[in-house]
């Protein structure tokens, strides 16, 4: 012979269940997440995938200056000295424009 239970005993006693196992008590069986929320982080392993930036010269270079030191970088030099060479002939970056658009593009209706 079957003994039927009161529904809210069974209701205790799921609570007491998820209290005692530490996990969340949803009688409506709703969707909360808790699912995605249990997973373990992704972030601190995705961080150490990659492999730190190592420094560089231009790192150096600028804590050198803050102790104002000075630093010589060859191959900048060499940057800087080409686009010199193409600013005198003429095959520099253009100036920026410094007036505002005047053409009838620019102008606002009255």
């Amino acid at each position: 012979m079957a003994t039927s239970v009161a529904k809210s005993r069974l209701l205790d006693l799921t609570r007491t269940q998820c209290n005692l196992f530490q996990t969340t008590f949803n009688p409506e069986r709703l969707r909360t997440g808790n699912k995605i929320l249990r997973q373990r982080l992704k972030g601190p392993s995705l961080a150490a995938y990659y492999p730190r930036k190592p420094s560089t010269l231009r790192d150096l270079q600028d804590d050198f200056n803050k102790l104002d030191l000075i630093t010589y970088d060859e191959d900048e030099e060499y940057r800087l000295e080409g686009i010199q060479i193409a600013k005198f002939r003429g095959k520099g970056a253009p100036k920026k424009k410094r007036v505002a658009d005047t053409t009838k593009k620019g102008r606002k209706r009255k």
